[in-house]
């Protein structure tokens, strides 16, 4: 799909709007086809799993043979069962597992590919011990269970420290910095499939992302429900990376194809680093209000440089006007929205 094709109409419902972030374009057709088996997704009922779980399967079914693939959808937690019916009947299994429970893990189907979606964020406050377990003894189960598949883990650009805006963002090979027990957890999620490679020979990508967005969530979604209402918009953290929601599934299921170890590591992001001053009066201008703002940039932030993935994978397809044209058209026809606020001004990594 092109930037000319994804600008010209904007999703009017979460139907159309979840087709279009589970369009596969050829390269992601291709990267399956060159990926033996059935694809399990783990952790498929979250923000990102159904519309990644259906991309994987629209693209098998454009591969020769493919069709008679299976996909299992692995929904973690009673809350991601609610996923089920969005996946159910276009061929997609959709299984229920307690991921850190090891016999059901172990029962869980074999399958040579794998994507790894399981992980906790918020919460993590006030249940810290519950996040380790979900983000880093659940890995180990998994990375036991599925030594001999590739598998895609996902991760986040949180496992950086915060660095200049003007360096353009943190790269694969910068020093890590987590800070807060939720970053901490993820870096330890990273290390346990870095030894499943060095142990059984696993291969492995590990996916950075910052920050994936559709209409009914994201950074575009939280300022412009903030410019909406008239909301202060704290400017602490000062700058952001985006991503959309398709690319960023497309770029999990192409990594497939690069999973090796030792482990592949790519930062998922957008190219640019965005100003939230400026992407607040852009919504704004849209929106016919105009933003207030709370406090004063940094010269740091929480940014990821992406160009890994643009040489691996090409560039974001999707421009970011077309993000604010479409964000601010949901917002403003007062469309539905997740309650799950990105929190991305947190700057002392307490979630």
């Amino acid at each position: 799909m092109s930037p000319a094709r994804l600008g010209t109409t904007a999703p009017a419902t979460e139907d159309s709007l979840d087709a279009s972030l589970s369009e596969p374009r050829a390269a992601t057709i291709r990267a399956l086809e060159s990926c033996e088996g059935d694809v399990l997704v783990l952790g498929a009922g979250g923000k990102m799993g159904p519309t990644l779980t259906r991309m994987v399967r629209r693209a098998l079914d454009a591969t020769p043979g493919g069709t008679h693939r299976r996909v299992v959808a692995v929904l973690r937690q009673v809350r991601e069962v609610g996923a089920a019916p969005a996946l159910d009947g276009i061929g997609i299994d959709s299984v229920q597992c307690d991921l850190l429970d090891r016999d059901a893990v172990t029962a869980l189907p074999d399958a040579p590919s794998v994507l790894f979606l399981a992980g906790q964020k918020f919460g993590t406050a006030s249940a810290p011990a519950r996040t380790w377990m979900v983000n880093a003894v659940l890995p180990a189960l998994v990375a036991e269970r599925y030594r001999h598949s590739r598998i895609v883990v996902f991760s986040t650009g949180n496992v950086y420290p915060l660095v200049p805006v003007a360096s353009g963002g943190a790269r694969e090979g910068s020093p890590l910095g987590p800070v807060g027990e939720y970053a901490a957890s993820c870096l330890a999620r990273e290390r346990v499939f870095e030894n499943a490679a060095a142990t059984w020979d696993t291969r492995v990508a590990v996916m950075r992302l910052n920050y994936a967005i559709d209409l009914r969530y994201g950074v575009l979604t939280d300022l412009a429900l903030a410019v909406q209402r008239g909301d202060p918009i704290a400017l602490d953290m000062g700058h952001v990376n985006v991503i959309w929601q398709r690319d960023a599934n497309r770029a999990a299921i192409e990594l497939l194809a690069h999973a090796a170890s030792p482990p592949c590591v790519v930062n998922v992001t957008g190219p640019d680093v965005l100003a939230v001053r400026t992407l607040a009066e852009e919504l704004g201008r849209r929106l016919g209000r105009a933003p207030c703002f709370t406090g004063e940039e940094r010269t740091d932030a929480l940014l990821s440089d992406s160009a890994r993935m643009r040489a691996l994978l090409g560039p974001a397809e999707m421009p970011l006007e077309t993000m604010l044209d479409w964000v601010c058209e949901w917002v403003r026809a007062g469309r539905r929205v997740l309650a799950k606020p990105t929190h991305f001004a947190t700057r002392d990594g307490a979630f």
